[in-house]
């Protein structure tokens, strides 16, 4: 190869160069620096990066804000972490393999987001992801289903996006797929943590009594059956006798607005 006669060309080339040898000087004499690669073994799963494509859109369906608190379970290669991180939002990567979180944090430190984006070495299933308001992953859906129970124990209105697979009988809230910069693994789903509201409620208009499977809900208010009933995260909707319903759950209580029949706002408290 010709050798660039251009003096700016040839700072750049020596920049280059330099980088590159003082990436190989942190390894060990004679180790290369870790590469992670597509399919290599983990402690659950086999590691296979989401598509930057869909990052972007799993973000997008949880509305992430600076006010979020992130927790990607099994971060990989940091780029869910990081790419919130650049959003403004305060993100946990827990990544087993500690190859892959220093490699995370070299990625989050060379991203300009270390005051952001922090990567701990952790079993998921051992970990306390409690105070997050969204959680990442792109686990098996066995993995996913032994994570359920304690996902459905975290504060109504916890968002929870995964890559491609299910949670079984608890339908995704919302479902997209990305077409564009994306070829494998492009859908991404959504669930909201409902509040628990199964069983007896108190309103003027009578007795509100309801069952509830996930953010389903089926009943009667008073004598009437009731429909389009559902939880989304600590809201409720549900209609009865041609009036809608609509309102905000707030532990042993209830309080709306009714749209149709005689109108006006509607509360509720538990039996």
């Amino acid at each position: 190869m010709r050798a660039p006669s251009n003096p700016r060309l040839i700072l750049l080339t020596a920049c280059v160069c330099l980088t590159a040898t003082l990436a190989y000087a942190q390894a060990p004499a004679g180790q290369k620096p870790f590469e992670p690669t597509v399919g290599q073994a983990g402690k659950d799963v086999v590691w296979v990066p989401t598509p930057q494509a869909l990052v972007n859109k799993m973000l997008d369906m949880a509305k992430v804000t600076p006010n979020d608190f992130l927790m990607d379970l099994g971060s990989g290669d940091g780029r869910t972490v990081i790419t919130a991180a650049k959003r403004g939002v305060r993100a946990m990567g827990i990544e087993y393999n500690p190859d892959m979180v220093e490699l995370s944090k070299k990625n989050a430190a060379a991203a300009g987001v270390s005051d952001k984006a922090t990567f701990v070495k952790a079993d998921i299933f051992e970990t306390d992801f409690s105070k997050a308001t969204v959680i990442t992953l792109f686990l098996l859906p066995d993995l996913n289903l032994r994570l359920r129970p304690k996902i459905l124990e975290m504060a109504p209105g916890t968002r929870i996006v995964a890559n491609s697979f299910r949670m079984e009988a608890w339908e995704p809230d919302q479902t997209e797929t990305v077409s564009d910069d994306c070829v494998s693994w492009c859908t991404a789903l959504l669930w909201i943590v409902p509040a628990k509201v199964e069983g007896t409620w108190h309103l003027a208009q009578g007795d509100l009594t309801l069952s509830q499977q996930f953010q389903m809900l089926s009943g009667t208010l008073g004598s009437k059956p009731i429909s389009d009933a559902r939880m989304r995260g600590d809201q409720i909707t549900f209609t009865a006798d041609g009036a809608e319903y609509t309102g905000q759950v707030k532990g042993t209580s209830m309080q709306g607005t009714v749209k149709g029949g005689s109108g006006g706002s509607w509360s509720a408290t538990k039996k």
